[in-house]
């Protein structure tokens, strides 16, 4: 088939990559290159990266509303539009253009988890379930009908782990979905808008440490953490971001440190953890103990949230 690939993340590199071997791919639509590091300077996407590697046409419009953009996406006469974590609307000028349609590669089990940040909505939940769902497009919000489904285990994966090991199922689903879609055997269910959850994007807030939550609670903003928004703390007054913690046995109270030269500990509403990983603001991420040390906190100092 005539394949438009329209993707940004490294989440969408696997599906890009198995098309490519599989189908014949015109074009690759991906967001603009985006500022990065103290000198703002511009990285393309891992998307961008992958199709110039593949040798495939790279396109990178502010919008797909234009009419020129559209007569040009119109003009490659693609059989069908794969979607997977491109980051933009696509308007129903572009959802009519492919005689087989528009698909998406969806890092969730819909209805569970429409929206921008699946992965990290359904570690954040406590979900034991996530996966990948191929829907097919059309207006509203993720809220088209699907045809396959791989299911992941989320366990105690990070949101990275999780979306490499979902990008993998993104292929397992979607090749043999576009063969049903391709020779007409293909079965779309509905989707259960009473089962609908919403997977707004991640804030820093969303993954804020608080003395008031549970240990299972910390852990899971720990896991669903990123870069853009880390796991944030107040450690006497001292700001970090916690990237890995493990269970401790010490009896610390909420909102309370105990440290030592192995390990910083944190109390919280039902237990206390280690901090084996921080990453202090303004520097490097190091260990827990290293930061006790060189900051020289002392047992029985607070911690709060960051505001």
């Amino acid at each position: 088939m005539r394949v438009v690939f329209m993707g940004t993340p490294a989440f969408a590199v696997p599906a890009l990559r198995a098309l490519a071997e599989s189908h014949e791919v015109v074009a690759v639509y991906t967001r603009a290159d985006a500022a990065s590091g103290r000198g703002k300077a511009l990285l393309p996407s891992p998307v961008k990266v992958a199709s110039e590697e593949l040798g495939i046409e790279v396109r990178q419009p502010r919008s797909l509303r234009d009419e020129a953009e559209v007569a040009r996406l119109a003009a490659d006469a693609p059989d069908v539009i794969v979607v997977a974590a491109f980051g933009m609307i696509l308007p129903r000028e572009v959802l009519d253009i492919p005689k087989l349609g528009c698909v998406n590669v969806h890092a969730s089990l819909l209805p569970r988890w429409r929206g921008a940040a699946p992965v990290q909505r359904a570690i954040l939940a406590g979900d034991e379930l996530t996966g990948v769902s191929i829907m097919r497009m059309e207006e509203g919000l993720d809220t088209g009908d699907y045809c396959s489904v791989v299911e992941v285990p989320v366990d105690d994966k990070t949101t990275d782990e999780l979306t490499a090991e979902l990008a993998q199922a993104g292929v397992a689903a979607l090749l043999p979905a576009l063969a049903t879609i391709e020779d007409g055997t293909v079965v779309w269910t509905a989707q259960d808008e009473s089962l609908v959850t919403y997977a707004d994007k991640i804030d820093k807030a969303a993954v804020a440490l608080s003395p008031a939550d549970t240990v299972e609670v910390a852990r899971r903003k720990v896991r669903a953490a990123s870069a853009q928004a880390p796991a944030r703390l107040l450690v006497d007054g001292r700001g970090a971001a916690v990237t890995a913690l493990e269970f401790a046995e010490e009896a610390v109270a909420a909102g309370s440190i105990a440290c030592s030269k192995r390990a910083l500990v944190l109390g919280f509403a039902d237990g206390a953890v280690q901090a084996t990983t921080v990453k202090p603001e303004g520097k490097g991420e190091m260990s827990g103990c290293d930061w006790v040390r060189g900051a020289r906190f002392e047992s029985g100092a607070e911690w709060t949230a960051i505001r």
